[in-house]
């Protein structure tokens, strides 16, 4: 092991520039869907050397990593200012989550963490816990980010030291620097997480995704995504919530499914990139799908092509909760490209590339799920019927 203080912070310096600076590269051909990138865009090591090591050789002669970064996921995502901004999930070795601003000049690499990371207002029943903020652009002027705030359960009986309970954690700003926190969202629903925030009011009101949860892991009655209304986000209260998007008996989402994106308005509907889970005998495997709602009533689903979006591939596969792709970022340009930020496996965010029309196409013409093996087949077959009629 290396012992000079001085040498050992130069070694870690070079890696770390190294890192951060790695041009990122498309992997061709992809789908025609879209293209994944050969590193991921933010990691735990992307984490700046002052969060994790005491700097001075005086109190750490070794250079010892004081507090370590276990992971860095689950992003918000905005063009703020011609850079893309992302608003991590980083988790501590000690298992806290909190947020930080990364920015790049071109959403892909050379992501580069604040100085500092978000230090979050607190309510007067302050998080134990947050994670997973999505990031909105209100055509009220603001940017809201909606996160899950979680507490430990005060019902919980004696020696209980899990039981959680989740709810929607709510900050707007205007700068991404300033956060002004405000009440979380209130609901009927004893649990909510997965919220986001519309872009636009809705009939003079708010409009948020929500997914009603009986308990902190399981959704109980809570059936998929769904529907509600504000009439002001200073003390946002939804009095009731309408099923979008249900979950369904052996498919992607047959356990849950949750808001990923903010939603992407499109001349054709709104673009929803959500999540889906299913149980497996190695547990539960969260996706990534698309749908699509219609442009003047966004409560009414006018697209959903059957299966998943992304799956995690590869090294995506393994971290600390395995066979994990989540998304609750993506960034649209006026170009129409499209840059969806998704997570692995609660570990590290990569990025996928598309664009608009692209995804708008996938979500019109791709066939529905069939919901039975005999239904799969029979769209299968007419696909292979169509292709050999041309040869």
């Amino acid at each position: 092991m290396m012992n000079d203080f001085s040498d050992r912070l130069a070694m870690l310096e070079t890696e770390h520039h190294a890192l951060v600076a790695r041009p990122n590269r498309p992997v061709f051909p992809g789908n025609g869907i879209f293209v994944r990138y050969e590193n991921p865009v933010v990691t735990a090591s992307h984490a700046p050397l002052s969060w994790r090591y005491d700097l001075d050789p005086a109190t750490n002669p070794f250079l010892m990593e004081r507090m370590g970064i276990n992971a860095a996921f689950n992003a918000g995502a905005i063009l703020h200012e011609g850079k893309y901004v992302l608003v991590v999930r980083v988790e501590g070795a000690d298992r806290k989550s909190f947020f930080a601003v990364a920015e790049s000049p071109n959403g892909v690499e050379n992501f580069k963490f604040r100085d500092y990371p978000v230090e979050l207002p607190q309510t007067e029943n302050p998080d134990v816990n947050v994670y997973d903020m999505r990031l909105t652009r209100h055509e009220d002027g603001w940017i809201y980010g909606i996160f899950c705030s979680e507490r430990k359960d005060p019902a919980s009986p004696a020696g209980d030291t899990s039981s959680a309970v989740a709810a929607a954690g709510i900050v707007r700003t205007k700068d991404l620097k300033t956060w002004i926190r405000l009440p979380d969202l209130a609901t009927k629903s004893p649990q909510q997480r997965n919220v986001v925030l519309h872009p636009e009011f809705v009939n003079g009101k708010y409009m948020l995704y929500t997914r009603p949860q009986d308990g902190f892991i399981e959704t109980g009655t809570g059936g998929g995504i769904c529907v509600g209304f504000a009439d002001s986000m200073d003390r946002a209260v939804v009095p009731d919530e309408k099923i979008l998007d249900e979950k369904a008996y052996h498919t992607i989402k047959e356990t849950k499914n949750g808001a990923g994106a903010v939603p992407i308005k499109t001349p054709k509907g709104w673009l929803h990139i959500a999540h889906g889970v299913r149980n497996t005998a190695a547990g539960l495997r969260y996706v990534v799908y698309a749908f699509m709602t219609d442009l003047e009533d966004p409560t009414r689903v006018i697209a959903s092509p059957g299966g998943y979006l992304i799956a995690p591939e590869g090294n995506e596969r393994v971290g600390d909760v395995s066979n994990v792709v989540f998304v609750n970022g993506a960034i649209s340009e006026e170009s129409g490209r499209l840059l969806i930020y998704y997570a692995s496996s609660d570990t590290r965010l990569h990025v996928a590339e598309s664009t608009v029309d692209r995804l708008v196409d996938y979500c019109l013409n791709t066939p529905r799920d069939a919901h039975t093996s005999q239904g799969s087949v029979k769209q299968r077959v007419e696909l292979i019927r169509r292709n050999l009629a041309r040869t």
